[in-house]
């Protein structure tokens, strides 16, 4: 079976002109704060994937189906109903998944999927825990896919 590739890619498009474009006011004013904030955290430039997410390093996955692509570390979408975070990696593992259950409790108005957290707004939520799960997160994904 041939591999497949994500659809999903790094682009060339300029972070801070794609962030400019958001035509919601808070959710552009969120987004600048989270670059700020992703960008402290993790120490990576920020890149854009595909038209909507901004991504913080990559890592390569293969999947014993056949398969495989490159895609970002961490990141996060300043989409039209709601700040889409990727940074919940790691669910498989009991510990993890306790460790950042305890931190979720912690966090404020949020929802989730397998590896998204969806916040409608920043004021709603604690940035310190919010602080805390992306450095969990990158701790997970650089253990499990080292550069």
């Amino acid at each position: 079976m041939a591999a497949t590739q994500n659809k999903t890619v790094e682009t060339d498009t300029d972070v801070g002109a794609f962030i400019d474009a958001v035509e919601h006011f808070g959710r552009r004013e969120d987004a600048r704060i989270l670059l700020d904030l992703f960008k402290r955290v993790t120490g990576l430039p920020p890149k854009m994937w595909g038209s909507s997410i901004i991504g913080f390093g990559s890592y390569h996955y293969k999947y014993a189906s056949g398969r495989e692509g490159d895609f970002l570390r961490t990141g996060f979408s300043p989409r039209k109903q709601n700040m889409s975070i990727y940074i919940l990696s790691g669910y498989e593992d009991a510990a993890v998944k306790a460790r950042r259950d305890a931190m979720l409790a912690r966090l404020g108005k949020h929802k989730i999927a397998k590896a998204c957290l969806y916040i409608t707004q920043l004021k709603n939520i604690d940035l310190a825990v919010l602080e805390s799960l992306i450095r969990d997160d990158i701790v997970y994904m650089n253990a499990k896919y080292p550069q």
